[in-house]
């Protein structure tokens, strides 16, 4: 599909022509390349990047969805939402215009100072502002989430909504990279569905922990051929630590991160 097509499902919310189930199937270059086409017919109608999404980085959920690496896409100004100024703990999604959308809980870094390409975890860590806990809601274009990699970095990375729970500066949690990165890799989290618990997961899921999925999309983004850098003040979310889960109108979800507090809930309407 043209990026003009892509786009036009992922503001109607529709799924893709089930003939593209039977077409050839991009390389990774070539999705690459479609996701930045859309990017940049977003930017042109005024949407402004905000940061970035890391997906697929749990190891764990690999062989249920048929993607054996972690891929990336652009979080926008109308899909992030910060708890801030409302209530940190809780906000409402809306699913409107969302196709066959899931929840995942996740870390979320705030980068205080561009990072050279080359960053090492040490260098990384001090171009971080802030952590927070994080929902993200994907979504699929195909029917029952059944797709091959590149059909989901094509997807916009499977990207709807970034929620950001209350965010912690980055020196109040860890003083240097490898006590962060120990701390959230041995993190937990229970994930809550109307006040039941559904799953729990740990930090050390995501590619051994949060910080170094960080570092390996750092070297992905550079990687990429025409992609934007990463620069102060972009948000990135690294990947959940349960399975995804779906959503439906009227549900109440809380995360609970064994991270002093590192709490985060949502409800979801129509």
């Amino acid at each position: 599909m043209t990026p003009e097509h892509l786009l036009n499902h992922l503001d109607s919310g529709t799924l893709w022509p089930t003939p593209v189930l039977g077409t050839e199937r991009p390389s990774l270059d070539t999705a690459y390349a479609s996701a930045l086409a859309v990017r940049a017919l977003r930017i042109a109608r005024g949407e402004q990047p905000r940061g970035f999404k890391i997906g697929f980085t749990n190891r764990t959920i690999w062989p249920r969805y048929n993607v054996y690496a972690p891929i990336w896409g652009t979080v926008w100004d109308t899909t992030l939402q910060h708890c801030e100024g409302t209530d940190k703990t809780e906000i409402a999604v809306a699913l409107a215009h969302i196709c066959q959308p899931r929840l995942e809980p996740e870390i979320v870094f705030g980068i205080g100072t561009k990072p050279a390409a080359n960053a090492t975890l040490d260098e990384l860590f001090e171009s971080i502002a802030w952590v927070a806990p994080g929902f993200e809601v994907v979504q699929s274009h195909l029917p029952d989430w059944k797709f091959e990699a590149a059909d989901t970095v094509a997807d916009s990375a499977l990207h709807a909504r970034l929620v950001v729970g209350a965010r912690v500066p980055v020196n109040e949690l860890a003083s240097n990279a490898n006590a962060l990165d120990k701390l959230l890799a041995e993190a937990r989290v229970t994930l809550y569905r109307d006040h039941q618990p559904v799953e729990e997961g740990l930090g050390s899921n995501v590619l051994g922990s949060p910080l170094r999925a960080l570092h390996h999309f750092l070297t992905a983004l550079h990687a990429c051929p025409d992609a934007p850098g990463l620069e102060a003040g972009d948000v990135v979310t690294t990947g959940t630590w349960t399975d995804a889960w779906p959503l439906r109108p009227g549900e109440r979800w809380q995360a609970h991160f064994s991270v002093a507090g590192f709490q985060l809930g949502l409800h979801t309407a129509a």
